[in-house]
């Protein structure tokens, strides 16, 4: 069975930064990427961005391209989200996700984590 346990969440200044982790335990036979997405009180849970395997390919949501950054090792069985400039409107919790399936969307979504809240001040 596969855990997924975020951290680096918290209260962060409009314009500052805040890196995420996700380390995964156990094995998965099918783990074709990991990524991140994230929800807002009332709001669907949305994609943010992904990873491949190999990490030579990612995704990311247009609302934070040019300022979120997702990275892997793969010997830490680790995902991170690096996220820069942020807004208020970044204000949600996020998940850490592991596919199973050659798709980022969220029907390939294997396991998740359980979220660390991510609150952007203005």
């Amino acid at each position: 069975q596969v855990q997924l346990v975020e951290s680096g969440g918290g209260l962060v200044q409009a314009g500052g930064s805040l890196r995420l982790s996700c380390a995964a335990s156990g094995r998965t036979r099918s783990n074709y990427a990991m990524g991140w997405f994230r929800q807002a009180p009332g709001k669907e849970r949305e994609f943010v961005t992904a990873i491949s395997w190999a990490g030579f390919s990612t995704q990311y949501a247009d609302s934070v391209k040019g300022r979120f950054t997702i990275s892997r090792d793969n010997a830490k069985n680790t995902v991170y989200l690096q996220m820069n400039i942020l807004k208020p409107e970044d204000t949600a919790r996020y998940y850490c996700a592991e596919y199973s399936g050659p798709s980022y969307t969220r029907s390939a979504v294997a396991y998740w984590g359980q979220g660390t809240q991510v609150t952007v001040s203005s």
